[in-house]
């Protein structure tokens, strides 16, 4: 299916490309979330006509997460759970909760901007952490593991 795309999207597209992916793909993700369109004459001259106003608004969203990933940048961010004394965790520190350490310290930003690369914290320590604010702004954040005896 051919759709056009209302956003930049990683390893897909920009603003504005028309671009050929698979139907389940358009239909389950992309449509719905409102990233892409169909690709249809009427579809892309309409899509035209609101060029600007939609690079705008992708420029300001941009410049928004630049903001905010110039004040993360290098954020140090504590989080506690219970450990045993060997320093590993009973649990684990997900996506989620280092979400909401951050929104703690007052930086709005979802689980799903959260990249653990080696999957969930398990160890007692410093660990850096990758925030995707947006898809051209990566920040590192130190997550900084404190273990609370059980």
């Amino acid at each position: 299916m051919q759709v056009i795309l209302l956003e930049k999207i990683v390893n897909l597209g920009g603003l504005g490309d028309v671009v050929r992916v698979k139907d389940g793909f358009a239909r389950n993700f992309l449509i719905p979330q409102r990233k892409a369109r169909r690709a249809t004459d009427a579809a892309i001259a309409e899509f035209e006509a609101k060029r600007a106003e939609l690079e705008k608004a992708a420029a300001e969203k941009l410049a928004a997460a630049q903001a905010q990933g110039e004040k993360l940048a290098g954020a140090t961010v504590e989080v506690s759970q219970k450990a045993g004394v060997d320093g590993r965790l009973f649990g684990s520190v997900t996506n989620f909760d280092i979400a909401e350490a951050l929104g703690k310290k007052g930086f709005a930003v979802e689980k799903a901007q959260v990249r653990l690369p080696n999957g969930p914290l398990k160890i007692v320590g410093e660990h850096p952490v990758s925030v995707a604010l947006h898809t051209d702004v990566v920040v590192d954040v130190t997550i900084a593991v404190k273990g609370e005896q059980a």
